[in-house]
């Protein structure tokens, strides 16, 4: 089977942009002057054309296996590498064969071990970050050991908690650390520290390898900014073993222009599983961000399907979400998600807060 990609473009320049991408992702050279072997073998081929609208047209272009050669890195360039350079071109639908499926480790734990990891039979997972930014490193575990004593299972770092002055990036982690490890031996808790590996790329890995060191129970990466390829290393790295969560920043830009990038589903779900994430954090609808319902249901479902042999990951709804919405949360999108409340918690005392998180979750 060939690698088969769906993009939506517009009708009017759609003769022309589908011979420049059938060409410009395989090639990038004159068609008129390559053998008749390669223009039959290596460019990508139309396999379907249709005009979904007034202004819109599908194709499905498929390329030879041997064209990404079994790597992600490649997988990614031709997904989108001269794509991307190309205006108004999305990217739909993708599919995989299962030999380059099969060349992927994807999630090494995927929700049925992150539960055997945390010791959630069935209900939602509980995630919250350690924020603002500009708290010390021992204010920042105290506040990790309220929210373990306080039952959220997995303890992350914000984001852009990176090697700032107020919390250098080693002393917060083994702190943040220690504290939820005491913590879980004092109230017979569970949790995990996520720090995040905002790190420069020569420190990722060791960066990964001194949080398994300290204690910590899971890795926060940003493939936005360290490279899809990098999560998926790290993933895969046997002395690490790790659960990874990879969150969203950057990777908006690749979904907000509603006629160029990406699907959601593909950003979020599809992606984030072949680069080995366990849980993938995207924003809920009616919260920070201007998702729909529709998108972040499409994201459920992607984290969620069949994938040949690569696990499922557990989508994370966040950005704005409190205590109140956790039931509609789980109407909405099913029990195998991550519910990832932030500052909402901190509105009024932490720990009842997050008592009262774990209670909601614990009774739907």
């Amino acid at each position: 089977m060939a690698f088969q990609i769906t993009y939506l473009i517009d009708s009017v320049t759609a003769d022309e942009v589908i011979e420049a991408i059938r060409v410009e992702q395989t090639i990038e050279f004159p068609y008129n002057l390559v053998p008749k072997w390669i223009q039959e073998e290596i460019v990508g081929k139309v396999e379907f054309r249709e005009e979904v609208s007034g202004e819109k047209t599908k194709v499905k272009i498929s390329y030879n296996e041997g064209v990404v050669g079994g790597e992600l890195t490649q997988f990614l360039n031709v997904l989108f590498g001269n794509v991307s350079l190309f205006k108004r071109v999305q990217i739909v639908d993708i599919e995989c064969p299962e030999s380059f499926l099969n060349r992927l480790k994807g999630p090494r734990f995927g929700i049925s071990g992150l539960r055997k990891h945390l010791k959630i039979e069935n209900r939602p997972l509980l995630m919250t970050a350690l924020k603002p930014m500009g708290m010390s490193s021992k204010d920042l575990a105290g506040m990790a050991t309220t929210l373990a004593e306080g039952g959220i299972d997995i303890i992350k770092d914000d984001h852009s908690l990176a090697n700032q002055p107020w919390a250098l990036w080693k002393d917060r982690v083994e702190q943040v650390a220690d504290a939820i490890n005491s913590a879980n031996s004092k109230f017979n808790r569970n949790a995990v520290y996520a720090p995040s590996l905002n790190r420069p790329t020569e420190e990722l890995f060791e960066g990964a390898k001194f949080a398994k060191r300290v204690g910590c129970g899971a890795l926060l990466l940003l493939p936005g900014i360290c490279g899809y390829d990098a999560m998926r290393a790290i993933a895969d790295d046997d002395s690490i073993s790790l659960p990874v969560i990879g969150h969203p920043a950057v990777l908006g830009s690749f979904v907000m222009n509603p006629n160029h990038g990406f699907s959601h589903a593909i950003t979020f779900g599809t992606l984030m599983r072949l680069s080995g994430a366990d849980i993938s954090i995207f924003p809920n609808h009616g919260g920070r961000f201007n998702f729909t319902l529709e998108e972040c249901k499409s994201v459920v479902a992607s984290c969620l399907s069949g994938l040949g042999n690569i696990k499922t990951a557990s989508p994370a709804l966040a950005g704005g979400m409190k205590i109140e919405r956790a039931p509609e949360m789980v109407k909405d999108f099913g029990s195998e998600i991550t519910i990832l409340i932030g500052g909402a918690l901190h509105d009024g005392e932490l720990l009842s807060n997050s008592l009262r998180l774990r209670k909601a979750v614990e009774t739907l």
